[in-house]
């Protein structure tokens, strides 16, 4: 008697403890996943300041600082399929928009749909005035996966880092209750969904505020259609040309929307 007793406490701590366990039980391999960009907005435009402009940008620049905040927060969201993704930014707030809200830095001006399964990308590019559809392999990036783990929107994730373009130092952090090797924008590679992004000397992040686990309606994960057909190296050839007498300011430029 003493033993079905006992046997009966256990199975009910089982079933209490349970839902915390079952939370993520089902691994996700369809939905949609809500994300935040977060800009430094006063560490980018000390970065378009110097002394052939300082003059007229200082003024502004303090005057920027007394009414807006020192973070812009744009929103977007990332539909996916266990070998499918489209990154899809939402239109920014209006209210939010400022005499610096067109630095490249600080905006979202892609639109992303990756072929995780053929390794190939499809990416709809806003570059001032003008709209590139650029198709091409998926960036190659070495990740070295570390030790360090944390919570992003209530599911467990593992750090990783890389160094893109040859200079940009990458920290992501995914979660492999996701398994599927995409993310946000461009960075896709690892065993499970990033679910963070942080480019810390660019001042720039990207972090998951809800993932929703759901089947997508037939249609969801279309590629992007409009815009000047390229690919990577036309993008740059392009760039390179037009900015070639743009300074430091092309320097700036030219690395956001190469990201």
């Amino acid at each position: 008697m003493k033993q079905i007793t006992l046997l009966s406490t256990i199975w009910l701590l089982i079933l209490s403890i349970n839902p915390i366990f079952a939370q993520h039980a089902r691994f996700a391999t369809e939905g949609i996943i809500e994300f935040e960009k977060s800009v430094n907005m006063h560490a980018q435009i000390k970065k378009y300041i110097n002394k052939d402009n300082e003059f007229y940008f200082i003024p502004v620049f303090e005057q920027y600082k007394k009414t807006k905040p020192q973070f812009r927060v744009l929103k977007s969201t990332l539909s996916f399929s266990k070998d499918k993704t489209l990154f899809n930014p939402a239109p920014a707030d209006e209210s939010d928009r400022s005499w610096f809200s067109d630095i490249p830095a600080t905006t979202q001006n892609n639109i992303v749909f990756t072929d995780l399964s053929a390794n190939t990308s499809i990416t709809q590019k806003t570059v001032f005035e003008e709209t590139f559809l650029i198709r091409d392999s998926t960036r190659k990036i070495n990740w070295k996966i570390t030790s360090e783990t944390r919570d992003i929107a209530g599911y467990p994730c593992r750090r990783a880092n890389a160094i893109i373009m040859d200079s940009i130092y990458v920290v992501a952090f995914y979660t492999d209750e996701i398994p599927v090797s995409g993310g946000p924008e461009s960075f896709t590679g690892l065993p499970g969904m990033i679910l963070g992004v942080a480019l810390p000397h660019e001042n720039m992040s990207w972090f998951a505020k809800l993932v929703t686990d759901k089947s997508l309606p037939p249609g969801t994960l279309v590629a992007p259609k409009k815009g000047k057909v390229t690919d990577n190296k036309g993008l740059l050839d392009t760039l390179m040309k037009v900015m070639k007498n743009w300074g430091s300011y092309a320097q700036h430029s030219l690395k956001s929307f190469l990201m």
